[in-house]
């Protein structure tokens, strides 16, 4: 009695799989979740600190100059990294490249003006000047970090060879990346509107 001849399955290599076209942006929107709750911890702390009125300054409100020309900057860097990504569709990865660049300098004018806003800032307070001073240079300065991450993230994308999937790049780079910078945009609106705007309309904490 003969038997069938068992014919193993054919060996399937990495190179022959499909890629994976949404596993970086699962892992951007990932990342961007735990960072959303770290800066909600931030505004809780804000809010908590403010219901001690001994160490909480309560005479002037803070200046809204400078944040709004911020914001007017980031939200612009944005509007450029959308048309980026609607150029990348339609494969004008020139103009792409092009918008992802002007992000990252509109990511340096918002770096520089903060400073500028900081040394101005400094002249009447500090972070050990009291609570406010201590959470307002904490969240400030956290989102920083978070701009300066992601213009590495940008520089980084803006030189890579090519936008399209490959081997080597199957990730969407560009959409991912991008995400992460409209996150840190949306980050600062609300810093503009809990820290600036607010306790000028409902007498909350702010500067000395």
């Amino acid at each position: 009695m003969s038997s069938a001849v068992q014919v193993p399955p054919p060996r399937t290599s990495l190179s022959t799989l499909p890629l994976d076209q949404e596993r970086g942006i699962y892992a951007m929107w990932t990342v961007i979740a735990t960072e959303l709750m770290l800066f909600v911890c931030m505004f809780g702390a804000y809010y908590y600190l403010g219901t001690n009125k001994d160490r909480w300054a309560l005479e002037t409100p803070p200046e809204l100059k400078y944040p709004l020309i911020l914001l007017a900057i980031l939200l612009s860097s944005s509007f450029v990294l959308v048309w980026g990504e609607r150029q990348l569709k339609t494969e004008r990865f020139g103009a792409a490249r092009a918008a992802l660049w002007g992000a990252v300098f509109l990511g340096l004018c918002f770096m520089g003006l903060q400073v500028i806003e900081y040394v101005s800032h400094w002249k009447k307070l500090t972070p050990y000047s009291d609570s406010y001073g201590s959470i307002f240079y904490t969240i400030t300065s956290l989102h920083a970090a978070h701009v300066v991450v992601g213009l590495l993230l940008l520089m980084y994308v803006g030189v890579l060879p090519r936008y399209g999937a490959t081997l080597r790049t199957p990730h969407k780079a560009y959409k991912a990346v991008a995400l992460y910078w409209h996150f840190v945009d949306f980050v600062w609106i609300f810093i503009v509107a809990l820290l600036y705007v607010a306790p000028h309309f409902q007498g909350a904490p702010h500067v000395r």
